[in-house]
């Protein structure tokens, strides 16, 4: 039987921390943050295995993890 477990952290920006560079991180992707204009990627030996769910009405492009996390605002 398999247990369910969510962790959630908030992320920052008050205290420096980067939603991109925090989802590159756990994502094992390399990202490109607008704000800051640097690219954020932090190679893993083993990579995770990471995946977006979206709801059927949404739009295609929130599946493209670089473009979703630049377009969030505040």
């Amino acid at each position: 039987m398999a247990i369910y477990h969510l962790n959630s952290k908030m992320i920052s920006r008050g205290k420096g921390q980067s939603a991109i560079a925090s989802a590159a991180y756990r994502s094992g992707e390399k990202l490109y943050s607008e704000r800051y204009g640097k690219t954020n990627f932090y190679p893993r030996e083993i990579q995770p295995e990471s995946f977006i769910l979206k709801p059927d009405h949404a739009p295609e492009w929130t599946l493209d993890r670089e473009r979703l996390w630049n377009g969030l605002k505040k």
